[in-house]
């Protein structure tokens, strides 16, 4: 095996590597609750990794066994790879970008409004088709049940930093006035016409607040934080495959010049 191709090989291998923290942060959205509930976007990101992966160890095998072929089937297949990892990147930072959230006094918690977040996101996931199939996955969920577990009284809650689908489907919106009991249980509000939820609000464990704008918003806000984090890695992933990448297409072309400067000396021979 060349020089070249052992360069490559090493490349393969650390692309290789890349793929395993991609595809981890593909298991961390799937495993979240929001996610859960939302079939389309479960397991792309995962995915994307397994086929780097795959792809990686192609340009592996190909590298250490003087594979020509399979070289230059890697690098297409790469440079598509890193394509469309770029696409996914730059619409999930265009998408996640507008934050819906906003601060309530005396609540260690944020609350969530439907409008304050991007249009595409609004439109896919809170649309009326595939809202009632979500709705039913999050009641059938311990979302909301945890919070009874593990928090009592009062002022535990209202100094919770709870997460924002818990902030908008296990409680009513604060503007409401009603009155706490537990997290899922309210009463007797004081001001029922500040927002249309108030009225939705419902102390059946089955309906809560699953019904309301601010629990749409709400899961809109978890699938922002958790994208947002996942983001991260894959930018760090991203970076590391087009510097292997570049490198990997010199030492390809390299190791073709060395396979006609051999052919040249035994010609000569």
């Amino acid at each position: 095996m060349g020089v070249s191709n052992k360069i490559t090989a090493v490349l393969n291998f650390t692309a290789l590597l890349c793929s395993i923290p991609i595809m981890a942060s593909g298991i961390w959205l799937a495993s979240k609750p929001d996610n859960e509930c939302i079939r389309s976007f479960r397991w792309p990101i995962f995915v994307l990794g397994v086929l780097i992966l795959l792809v990686s160890l192609t340009g592996f095998i190909g590298a250490y066994f003087n594979k020509q072929g399979l070289l230059a089937l890697y690098l297409f297949c790469m440079a598509a790879l890193i394509i469309l990892l770029l696409v996914v990147l730059i619409f999930a930072f265009t998408v996640t970008k507008p934050d819906g959230s906003y601060g309530v006094p005396g609540r260690a918690y944020r609350e969530y409004r439907l409008d304050g977040f991007s249009k595409w996101l609004r439109d896919y996931v809170t649309d009326s088709g595939n809202w009632q199939k979500i709705r039913v996955c999050l009641a059938e969920s311990d979302t909301c049940p945890n919070l009874t577990q593990n928090y009592i009284t009062a002022d535990q809650f209202f100094a919770a930093h709870i997460s924002p689908l818990q902030s908008g489907c296990c409680k009513p919106p604060t503007a409401c006035g009603y009155n706490y009991v537990n997290p899922n249980l309210w009463i007797n509000p004081v001001n029922p016409s500040a927002d249309p939820d108030c009225l939705l609000w419902n102390n059946d464990q089955n309906i809560l607040c699953y019904n309301c704008n601010s629990c749409r918003a709400g899961l809109l806000g978890n699938l922002r934080k958790e994208w947002r984090r996942a983001n991260v890695i894959l930018i760090v992933a991203v970076v590391i495959l087009i510097w292997v990448y570049v490198i990997a297409c010199s030492a390809f072309k390299n190791a073709q010049t060395e396979e006609l400067f051999s052919r040249y000396k035994q010609g000569w021979v």
